[in-house]
C-alpha cells in the first residue's frame, strides 16, 4: 500500500463517519420538531375547546330542572288492543287507498284478560309438548 492509497482510505472512512453522524443528528432534530408540532396541536385543541365551552349556555340551575306533574308521575297503562282489519279487496291496496290513509288506530279489546299458553305447551314455535328427555 502506498501512502496515497492509505490517505484516500482514511478520507473516505472519515466522510462516511461524518455522514452517519450528520444523518443521526438530522433524525434527532426531525423527531424533536415533530414532537413540538404534536405538543402545539394539543395545546391548540385545548384552547379551541375552552373557547367553544365558554360560548355554550351554563347547565340549568336546580330550580330550572323539570318537575313531575302535580298529580304524580305518569303510570304505565296495560291494556289489550285489537287491530283494525285490512279491508278485503280484489286488488292490492296501497296506503292512500286504506281508511285513514293507513293510519287507523287500534281499539281496546272487550276482554282485558291476558292470553295464556295452553297447559303443557311451551308457547314457542313447534313447542307442543315436553320434548325429548
Amino acid at each position: 500500500m502506498t501512502i496515497a492509497s492509505i490517505a484516500a482510505t482514511d478520507i473516505a472512512s472519515t466522510d462516511i463517519v461524518s455522514t452517519d453522524i450528520a444523518a443521526k443528528g438530522a433524525l434527532g432534530i426531525g423527531l424533536l420538531v415533530a414532537g413540538l408540532a404534536v405538543v402545539a396541536l394539543l395545546i391548540g385543541a385545548f384552547v379551541l375547546g375552552a373557547r367553544i365551552r365558554r360560548r355554550e349556555p351554563p347547565p340549568p340551575r336546580p330550580e330550572e330542572q323539570p318537575r313531575p306533574p302535580e298529580d304524580g308521575p305518569v303510570q304505565e297503562v296495560r291494556e289489550h288492543r285489537e287491530p283494525n282489519e285490512v279491508p278485503r279487496s280484489d286488488h292490492r291496496l296501497t296506503p292512500h287507498e286504506m281508511p285513514g290513509h293507513g293510519n287507523i288506530p287500534s281499539r281496546p279489546s272487550p276482554s282485558q284478560e291476558r292470553p295464556r299458553w295452553s297447559e303443557g305447551g311451551s308457547g314457542s314455535f313447534g313447542g307442543g309438548g315436553p320434548g325429548r328427555h
